[in-house]
């Protein structure tokens, strides 16, 4: 792709601004989550939905929406997923009752799905290998970092000073300007490719996770079932699929291609890496949906407080993955530095302060998700040939986001079975520790210290 340097700068910088809104919208709902419970009568198992509707869509539907921009070309993807993102945060800002926010969610969720990587794939079209790729992917990579740590603020000033509307409403404007900005500054696409989606597979997958999410959020075991049973189908489907693929050959136009390629998770530490990030997936959402909650219902902090006292754990997880650049052999290290956070944080009393209670445990919370993160996602995407690169990397996107729905309804469930009061945060903690205890033993059974 022939573009001049100032217009490949420009498209990066729109590009990485939709990525920033993708990684906000995963942060910014946290510290208005109280105020959200309060203003449309919602329990903590009610709350979690305004995040996981999200989470469930966007994770759910990369592999797809990856798809999406094969066929149709990164550009037309693009826009599509930028106008369903801002339809879904407008209606999420202007929600009058819990239904229609999950709803809004889902679609914003959805959105995401599209867009995400659709803009990583024009960024990878628009820079060829070499240094300036690395650098267009080293801001790309620092953008959503930024996105994520800034959530964290500006969440609890725009609810402190308008409501918790407007943490859905921010993202109204600068996901229409990046919208409009986009036929002037990416480049165009050319003819859609022949070939089609796995609908069934992406069907199945979908109701499947949703099952188990809703299962384990007190739906009852006849949804886990039901959720099981849907997975299984998609799993069987996905073989007969790219066994068809096979057969037709990978390379012939319009060939049928499996949403998830089974074969991939066979290939070297795909499968290994993808179920630990499952597992931090569970941590980092859970993590972050309880402790503002505990700050503000249990210590009595405003949202502007809750957001102010997050920040250095949101500038420990942006640092931390420098660190791991340049040092060998963080994995374990830190998922344990992520327990040993949590179960210092589930000692937090009601009375608790923030210089001696708070601020000690969570920059480990945030030392430790960083350090485990960047050599989880290499684990993921190792020995995998460069034809399966992408679908590898949407793939361990895709687990981080769904462990992050599923652990939120076992964490929910598991606070819930606990009396009021910081009891229910306590256990919620001990449980994203032991989690994180797990995932650091079976990295040290498989010898993936790394």
């Amino acid at each position: 792709m022939l573009v001049s340097v100032r217009v490949r700068g420009a498209s990066l910088a729109l590009l990485a601004s939709s990525q920033f809104l993708v990684v906000l919208n995963t942060s910014i709902v946290n510290v208005a989550l109280p105020a959200i419970g309060d203003d449309l009568s919602l329990s903590a198992a009610g709350l979690s939905w305004v995040v996981n509707a999200y989470l469930i869509a966007f994770g759910a539907l990369l592999p797809a929406g990856g798809r999406i921009a094969d066929l149709y070309g990164g550009r037309r993807a693009l826009a599509a997923g930028l106008a369903l993102f801002t339809a879904g945060s407008a209606g999420a800002a202007l929600s009058p009752a819990a239904g229609a926010l999950i709803a809004a969610r889902a679609v914003q969720g959805a959105g995401a799905a599209v867009l995400s990587p659709a803009a990583l794939a024009i960024v990878l079209a628009l820079f060829p290998a070499g240094a300036a790729r690395g650098r267009a992917l080293g801001v790309w990579g620092s953008v959503s970092a930024a996105g994520g740590a800034a959530g964290v603020l500006l969440g609890g000033l725009l609810t402190d000073a308008l409501g918790w509307w407007s943490v859905f409403a921010v993202g109204v404007p600068v996901a229409a300007f990046v919208l409009t900005a986009v036929p002037r500054l990416v480049p165009g696409d050319g003819p859609p490719r022949g070939g089609g989606l796995d609908l069934p597979g992406t069907l199945s997958v979908t109701l499947g996770l949703l099952g188990i999410a809703y299962g384990l959020g007190g739906g009852g075991w006849e949804a886990i079932a039901a959720g099981v049973a849907l997975l299984g189908v998609f799993a069987l489907w996905e073989r007969r699929v790219e066994q068809g693929a096979h057969k037709q050959g990978a390379g012939t136009q319009g060939a049928a291609v499996p949403l998830i390629p089974p074969s991939l998770l066979r290939t070297a530490d795909v499968g290994i890496g993808n179920a630990l990030m499952l597992l931090l997936g569970m941590v980092w959402v859970g993590t972050f949906f309880f402790l503002p909650l505990y700050q503000q219902r249990v210590l009595g902090y405003s949202p502007l407080e809750a957001g102010l006292t997050q920040l250095p754990l949101a500038v420990a997880l942006v640092l931390a993955p420098l660190a791991a650049g340049r040092l060998r052999r963080t994995l374990v290290p830190g998922l344990l530095t992520l327990a040993a956070g949590l179960t210092w944080l589930a000692r937090a009393p009601e009375d608790g302060t923030f210089l001696v209670d708070l601020l000690g445990p969570t920059v480990l919370v945030g030392a430790g998700l960083g350090l485990a993160f960047v050599p989880l996602t290499a684990l993921g995407v190792a020995g995998v040939p460069g034809a399966r690169a992408g679908v590898a990397s949407g793939l361990i996107t895709t687990t981080r986001q769904v462990g992050g729905a599923l652990g939120l309804a076992v964490l929910t469930s598991v606070a819930g079975l606990a009396p009021a009061g910081v009891t229910g945060y306590r256990h919620a903690f001990l449980t994203a520790a032991a989690i994180s205890l797990i995932a650091a033993t079976a990295a040290l059974l498989k010898g993936r210290i790394r």
